[in-house]
């Protein structure tokens, strides 16, 4: 078994290496098919307990697949060489909820009482669309998935409150009835769908232009199909103004060692 992983271990460490000596730094959507990639928040900890708790009560949104001991950067329940000051491709920095700027890494800014958060991400269930033949078409277009903030409000919890981020991605009707199907066995990656078909039902104005990310061509007979995104914890940051927090920039995500598979359900 271990054999036969090897080359895909191999291939997220490489990764990992690549982003952390900026030769990659640009989105992550289609690499390392098979394994599990993560959104990041990373918080002092005086707030950490009331993100977790948000976390906690938005499964759907916010899937934890890891939490740092406070002060330590490394993740080693999922990868065994990960440095959450180094590995992600463009991180944000946001103080008392206003992003302030966008860099490659957070070594300076790191601090002893910080907490890592690892959230599931969408990009996960991308290979199994792609396995079914159901590409999804922000890979077929070689850009970033599109993002948008909708009207699907989240549980608050403690300080941090907002609406839902969804990804979208459009099928015809009968390989979107397959895509839920597949993703539902994915709840570590946001799971099924939130919604589908009217946009403005859920507060998207125009597919053409997303919040975050790209926007992707969509075809007659298509519908749009749109899944919880791990870019919400960013809207609740902004409600919430912590004094610093950094994530991830949308689409440019921390790459683990864990397979797709080990957190499906069957």
């Amino acid at each position: 078994m271990k054999q036969a992983l090897s080359p895909l271990l191999q291939q997220t460490s490489e990764l990992r290496r690549a982003i952390r000596s900026k030769a990659h730094t640009g989105v992550t959507s289609g690499l390392a098919q098979g394994a599990m990639q993560g959104n990041v928040v990373i918080l002092p900890a005086d707030w950490a307990n009331d993100f977790l708790l948000y976390c906690q009560k938005n499964p759907v949104s916010c899937p934890l697949i890891g939490v740092s001991e406070v002060g330590d950067f490394s993740m080693p329940e999922l990868g065994n060489d990960i440095d959450m000051r180094h590995d992600i491709p463009e991180y944000y920095v946001y103080r008392n909820g206003v992003k302030v700027e966008s860099r490659s890494d957070i070594e300076d800014l790191w601090q002893d009482d910080m907490v890592a958060f690892v959230l599931g991400c969408s990009f996960s269930f991308e290979h199994a669309l792609s396995q079914a033949g159901l590409t999804p078409r922000n890979i077929e277009e070689d850009v970033n998935v599109s993002m948008f903030e909708t009207n699907i409000a989240t549980v608050p919890a403690g300080r941090f409150f907002g609406n839902t981020v969804v990804t979208m991605r459009p099928y015809v009707p009968k390989d979107a009835i397959r895509a839920i199907q597949i993703t539902t066995r994915f709840p570590k990656a946001h799971g099924s769908p939130l919604h589908f078909g009217s946009p403005q039902d859920i507060g998207i104005k125009d597919l053409g232009k997303p919040d975050y990310g790209d926007a992707v061509s969509v075809k007659d007979g298509e519908v749009p199909v749109f899944w919880a995104c791990g870019v919400t914890p960013q809207v609740a940051i902004r409600n919430a103004k912590p004094p610093i927090c950094i994530t991830h920039a949308p689409g440019k995500m921390l790459i683990t060692d864990i397979l797709d598979t080990d957190l499906a359900v069957f």
